[in-house]
Order: C-alpha cells, then structure tokens, then sequence
C-alpha cells in the first residue's frame, strides 16, 4: 500500500486519537495506579533516540521521548503527538506543524519550538547516527512563532510525514543536552543518555545494567487516556533483563513478572491453556533471517566463500524454511517471499523466495567451486530457543553440501559489535519496520552508503540508484515499480530470508491495554493492571 501523504491541510487529528483510546481501553473501566514489572530478552544499550540502530534501545525510546506525530495503532498512519495538527503545502515542499498547548518535558520545563528545531536538527544532520535517511529532504527547520515550526523541504518527499512519528524524531530538550559535559555534541548525548529527561509518557528512574531498568510515570505528560486523565495509566514500568526464555517465561507463571517478550513459539501453545496468563500474538512487520558477511576477506584476513554470490543462492536453496517454520515456529509463522515483510507498503513478492531445491543446491556449490563444502560460523544470541532452533536446523540442511555451521552463541552486546564491525560471518536476526514505508529497510538491508547494508559489505550501484531516486517519486506507480526491482535485484543481497511471525508476548490476565504495534513499539502508556 503506497503511504504517499496526501497534500492538504490535517486539522481533525486530536479527535481520531480521542476515539482511539477510547476504543482500546474503555472509558470509565481503567484502573490506575500500579508497577508494571516487564521482562525483556536483552538490555538496553544507549538510551539516545538519534545514536542507536538496535530495537533494544527503539522500543524503551518510544516511551521516554515523543514525536510531533505517533504512529497509529495499526502502523499504518500517523496521528497527533506533540504537534496537534500538521498542513502539508500544494507543492509537497513544506510542511508547517501546528505545537500541543502546555507540553512538558518530563522535568516540568516547556517543551518548546526551538526545542523541536534543535532536535530536528540534529535528527536530520549526516553526521549524526544512521537514520538521517529519513529526514534527508528536510532542507530547512524554521520556527514561526511559539507554536508553529515550518519545514522546508529540498524536493517532495513521500514517507517524510511517516518519518516524522519515527523514533529518531523524538524531541528532547535543548538546554538540558547541550549543558551536558563533553567536547563534542556526541559527547554530550551520551552522558545526557545516562539520565535522560524525555517527552514521553514515562520518565527515566534508574538503570543497573544488564538487570533492571525503572521507567515511571511522567506527571507532565499532554495525553488523555479514555477517563479523561493524563496518560500514563500505571505509576511506572520496570523492565527485568532475563535473556534465557525458559526463565523469563518461569516468572511470569510464578507471577514475578506481569508479561514478557519474545515468547518462544515452541511454549505458545503451553501459555494459551494457562488460565492465569494472555498468550498474544501481536500482528507484526517482523521478519526472521540470517545475514552474510559478502567482503571477500574477513576481519581475520581470511578469504571468505560467502562472497560468492552462487554460494549464497546455494545455502538459500539448501534451507528448508517451510521446514524451519514448522520446527521453530510451529507452524506460526509464513514464508518470506522478499526481504522485507508482506505487511510493508509496496512490497513485491509472493510463495517462498527461495523454494527449497537440494539438487539445485549443490549444482550451484560445484559452479562456485566449492563441491566439497567448506565451513562457517554464526552468531546466535545466547539463550534464545529460536534463534538457537533455527541455527540447529540450518546446520543439519547445510551438512548435505559439505558445509559445516558452527554455532556461536554470544550476548547481545557482543553480537551488535561484533555486528557493527563487521567481524561475522554470518549471524541470525530479526527486523521490525519503524516507519509505515518501505524506505526504511530498503536503506537498512541494502543501501550501501548507509551502513553498508547491514554492515554486510554488499554494494549493488543498480539498488543504491532506485533507492535514492525513490525517495523522492511521489508517483505511486513509479515508486511501486522502483520498489519491485530493487526487491528483484536484492535476491542476489547478503541475506537468508527465513519467515514472518507475529510478535509473541505473554501477559498476566490483570494486565489490560497493553499493545505492541506492527511497528514494533511497545504501549505502555495505555496498560493497566487490575487491583
């Protein structure tokens, strides 16, 4: 579905988000009050919404700091966040933003224009973070007066208005950061990130690292919930780090925990017939898959078989994933038929991208000079029964070609910065669309002047064209057929397309209104527990 914003003026927006919550929760039927106790696979990393890449970080960002727009429920829109209405110009070249009456920073000072243009700024500069794609045509952030900013945009550009409810986004308060020690603004970040001030509906508290973080109530946050009250409902979020899955679910059937993410599917079935918990499978942009290292050396110096592209077609085929999908995901999850999810605007794709094909598979082996195989490691996060499931399986499948897999399991810091260096050879992972457009994982996956599409090394001039050139078509069609041959061309990319799933998460049946979206964020702004 092509998310290109239509050009008129949004004026009606605080009353959609009105009627929202009112349909979620139930108005008059909220209890409030009450620490929600959470647990997560992996801890945090850095808490700045700018200077990060990892959903560790994104989905505790999107409760400390907010955009000028929110995504909608179903990740497909926008609706008002700290701006209450937005007007896009005729020519697709400005948009001016409309600020919420009163809004505070979590701390009580004002949320301010400048506040915005300098978070915009900053969100937007090429030096700063990964994600400035998303804001690249923003020419100019003027502020008109106290509650009007302007953004002058270099060309039309078809997913700024989703970018703006994206993370990145978030505002943060000025003064606060740049009063931070450090002789870079970087530097200032990072120790501004140690106890952040936010926009949120929740405010920092404190962090023991690698164990328990503690979010609690903003008292200064703008939004209703359905009694007609600020948002939030709870007085605060605790999140446990448990990376083993069998632990983390042991407490939440205990009642230590009040829900819990990342659900292994193996246990699903288990948790729905457990009359004291929710077993929910949130509709998701999630997909699983494995990435290659494609450099022909290797951090080591070693020369690297995965730069072959015939080697990679050959693994692809080699996987079974109807296969994996039923040992892992028993049978929740759906084949990939491209490299991003079905649930992406203007994806192209259908069946299983690399249908399972033996024969095939070692013709391809023998052509790329490897009919004896050789062997491979991959990271795995420790702990983690899918990821380790996954990996297990495509060890047996890959025997048959003569490639031996060896399986690393490492936490997940070691994984990002192994990841982040390049010093893999292939590791498993997982996406979640933060944007209701396809610009996002296509700069991700596959645009090499971002971060070198996924830090894998792979360079494609013919993808890194459509990209940029589809970042400014605001023809339906043309962008549609842009996306569709990148998504052809990325068929010889660095990944190993595995499955769709939901996302599983169990909860306590006195939890009520908590929501992941299909972009992944985590609400707790809307949850409550029953007394």
């Amino acid at each position: 579905m092509t998310m290109r914003p239509r050009f008129r003026t949004v004026l009606a927006l605080s009353t959609c988000l009105g009627a929202s919550l009112a349909g979620a929760a139930g108005a008059g039927a909220v209890t409030r009050g009450g620490i929600m106790t959470y647990g997560r696979y992996a801890d945090s990393l850095f808490l700045d919404p700018v200077l990060n890449d990892a959903n560790v970080d994104i989905w505790i960002l999107s409760n400390l700091y907010d955009t000028l727009l929110l995504p909608t429920d179903d990740g497909k829109g926008v609706q008002p966040g700290l701006a209450s209405a937005y007007a896009v110009a005729a020519d697709g070249k400005s948009i001016t933003l409309t600020l919420r009456d009163g809004i505070m920073f979590s701390d009580g000072s004002p949320i301010t224009a400048e506040d915005v243009k300098w978070s915009l700024d900053r969100a937007r500069d090429p030096k700063e973070g990964i994600w400035n794609f998303i804001d690249e045509s923003i020419g100019s952030v003027d502020v008109k007066d106290p509650k009007t900013v302007v953004l002058t945009l270099k060309h039309p550009d078809p997913a700024i208005v989703a970018g703006l409810s994206v993370f990145n986004n978030g505002i943060m308060p000025k003064k606060l950061v740049e009063a931070m020690p450090g002789a870079t603004l970087d530097d200032k970040a990072k120790a501004f990130a140690e106890h952040p001030v936010g926009s949120g509906p929740f405010a920092f508290a404190s962090w023991s690292r690698g164990q328990t973080m503690k979010l609690v109530k903003n008292q200064h946050y703008w939004r209703p919930g359905a009694d007609g009250k600020p948002l939030p409902y709870l007085d605060g979020v605790t999140f446990e780090v448990l990376p083993d899955d069998a632990t983390r679910l042991l407490k939440v059937q205990s009642g230590e925990l009040d829900g819990a993410e990342f659900v292994p599917f193996s246990r699903v079935e288990e948790l729905k017939a457990d009359p004291k918990l929710d077993m929910a499978l949130f509709p998701s942009t999630k997909v699983a898959y494995g990435t290659f290292n494609v450099r022909p050396k290797l951090k080591s110096g070693a020369d690297n078989p995965l730069a072959n592209v015939k080697v990679r077609q050959a693994l692809n085929v080699a996987a079974d994933k109807d296969a994996i999908i039923a040992i892992v995901t028993h049978g929740v999850g759906t084949p990939m038929s491209s490299f991003m999810s079905s649930a992406t605007p203007l994806h192209a794709g259908t069946g299983t991208e690399f249908p399972a094909d033996p024969a095939k598979a070692k013709a391809l082996m023998k052509e790329a000079g490897f009919e004896k195989g050789f062997g491979f490691p991959v990271l795995v996060l420790a702990g983690n029964v899918d990821e380790i499931g996954i990996a297990t399986a495509l060890q047996q499948m890959w025997a048959d070609l003569g490639v031996t897999l060896e399986i690393q399991q490492v936490d997940n810091a070691t994984l990002t910065a192994r990841f982040r260096e390049g010093d893999f050879s292939m590791r498993l992972g997982y996406w979640t669309d933060d944007i209701a457009d396809p610009s996002e994982i296509a700069s991700y996956f596959g645009y090499y002047p971002n971060i070198q599409a996924q830090h894998s090394g792979w360079n494609d001039p013919a993808f890194n064209t459509l990209f940029e050139a589809s970042q400014q078509e605001l023809d339906p069609a043309k962008r549609a057929d842009q996306y569709a041959r990148m998504q052809a061309i990325y068929r010889d990319g660095p990944t190993l397309p595995l499955y769709e799933s939901p996302y599983p998460v169990v909860l306590k049946k006195s939890v009520h209104g908590f929501l992941q979206i299909p972009l992944g964020n985590n609400i707790f702004s809307g949850a409550s527990l029953e007394k």
